[in-house]
């Protein structure tokens, strides 16, 4: 007795990737297609001018938003993850209270007192909102690696070292592999919330998609909060669920291994 299969589509992206893709592909229409929503907004503010922003195109204050909380974050990556593995090493255990203090301070300071701080020695700009952008997300990359780290089965650990490996080999090889699933739900969440936060920007003069937020709160007009808002809100979920299905995979590797 022979069972018939159905034909699979080599190509067809995996049911997991299915949100990141529906999300991303939402942020696109929104992109291409605010215009086309016109009537909605002018819903919403019937008695504006003007309802559509159209100061600065969405694709390019699409970019520059991906762009300054992408820097940002590979700053934040780097020397949140480098400051954790530190201080779990026996020389950098006596510094671990004050790595995790400096890194609670970002998040202690709100985002606009960082900017309100930063704006005079910095001056206007992309690089204030950045140096914001980076200490309000490294406290959940510090905490995370630390967690992943120290949830290592020490066990684990001296087999690799009765096998041989230097300290050096044990970190690359064994911990940081079997660390890397909740090291990334931190960067996950420094990632998003950062997404949001880097709107604040544009009050400081980094044009991104913060700007038809803020045009629209000085002028009144609630269909450009809304559509810098709508924007900001779908990169977000896109960059939130293809975390979330990178942690999946990862989750599954250690498994199978």
């Amino acid at each position: 007795m022979t069972l018939n299969r159905q034909p699979t589509l080599p190509n067809a992206p995996k049911p997991q990737w299915i949100w990141p893709l529906a999300w991303a592909a939402l942020l696109l229409l929104s992109l291409v297609g605010m215009t086309a929503l016109e009537g909605v907004f002018r819903w919403i503010e019937p008695d504006a001018r003007q309802v559509i922003y159209d100061r600065a195109a969405f694709s390019t204050l699409l970019g520059r938003h991906m762009l300054v909380v992408g820097v940002a974050a590979l700053v934040t990556v780097t020397i949140g993850v480098l400051a954790g593995v530190a201080v779990t090493r026996e020389r950098g255990r006596d510094f671990l209270p004050l790595v995790g203090q400096l890194a609670s301070l970002g998040q202690t300071f709100p985002p606009v007192a960082v900017l309100a701080l930063a704006v005079p020695v910095l001056g206007f700009g992309t690089l204030p909102i950045m140096v914001a952008l980076m200490l309000y997300g490294l406290l959940p990359i510090v905490r995370n690696t630390l967690a992943g780290i120290n949830d290592v089965d020490p066990t684990i650990k001296q087999s690799a070292q009765a096998m041989g490996m230097t300290p050096g080999q044990v970190l690359r090889q064994v911990e940081l592999p079997l660390a890397a699933p909740v090291i990334l739900a931190g960067v996950r969440t420094s990632v998003t919330i950062n997404i949001a936060t880097a709107a604040l920007g544009a009050t400081v003069g980094a044009s991104n998609l913060g700007d038809p937020i803020i045009a629209g709160i000085v002028n009144g007009n609630m269909a450009y909060v809304l559509q810098g808002a709508l924007l900001i809100a779908l990169l977000a979920l896109s960059i939130d669920s293809a975390f979330n299905v990178y942690q999946q995979r990862l989750r599954q590797r250690l498994s199978a291994s």
